[in-house]
């Protein structure tokens, strides 16, 4: 088997209809894998799925019942699961003090619970087929902080952490449990941030050695390497995809 072939191979793809997920669709489907993009816009994911040769199923992953209902689904139409990319996810930007208590079960609910809910969904399945992938999305700042991202932040913290306790919970059933890190990216959800936050972009081109903002393109090979036999000997890992920006003083 060539280590980054994924033919045969059955993926999720949670809020995979844009950003860096259809970024990392688009990466699993160019590898041979049969893609579910998952979200909540039925009509973006059909499109998404569309451009990619996949398959669309409407999901709000905020719910237990419907995240089995997915892999339930997927199961159903494509006869199996081999790996799941939790990347759906919010932020509000504020200051600590001005969240409120809903805002901040709202950005933990999409960010940490719903990989939680989507992953324990997918054990079952994954154990069926003699082992599975899950891919994580984290952020920079699981890594360091920022004042503006307290709810965010402390749910991609506990991304890496949830990581490492699936990998070394499942390790014996064969699935690899990793995070990625992304940097600052060119998505929806960034543009907001640049026209919310005075002089980020500035500072960011600033600090990243790779003299820009990444691309949603700039996740495919690593969605790759982690959903393939390639990373069969990696597990419970946090790996940084931010042009150097988390290592720059």
């Amino acid at each position: 088997m060539q280590p980054f072939d994924l033919t045969g191979k059955v993926a999720i793809v949670t809020g995979g209809n844009g950003g860096i997920g259809l970024g990392m669709a688009k990466g699993l489907a160019a590898a041979g894998a049969s893609v579910v993009v998952a979200g909540r816009n039925a009509q973006k994911s059909a499109a998404a799925a569309k451009e990619i040769g996949g398959v669309a199923i409407e999901a709000d992953v905020l719910e237990e019942a419907r995240c089995r209902e997915l892999v339930a689904q997927t199961v159903a139409r494509l006869g199996r699961l081999d790996i799941l990319v939790n990347n759906a996810g919010i932020n509000i930007r504020k200051q600590p003090q001005e969240y409120t208590a809903a805002e901040w079960h709202r950005v933990l609910d999409s960010n940490l619970t719903s990989a939680f809910l989507c992953s324990q969904a997918a054990y079952p399945e994954m154990v069926k087929a003699g082992g599975g992938k899950i891919i994580h999305i984290g952020s920079m700042m699981s890594i360091f902080g920022a004042s503006f991202t307290a709810p965010y932040a402390a749910s991609k913290g506990g991304i890496v952490q949830l990581s490492r306790a699936m990998a070394c919970a499942w390790a014996k059933d064969n699935i690899q449990v990793n995070a990625v890190l992304p940097g600052w990216i060119d998505t929806d959800l960034t543009r907001r941030a640049r026209e919310q936050v005075a002089g980020l972009h500035e500072r960011v081109l600033s600090r990243t050695p790779a003299g820009r903002w990444g691309e949603p393109a700039d996740f495919a090979d690593v969605a790759v390497f982690l959903a393939s036999p390639a990373s069969d000997f990696l597990t419970g890992t946090a790996i940084p995809v931010d042009g150097g920006y988390s290592v720059q003083g």
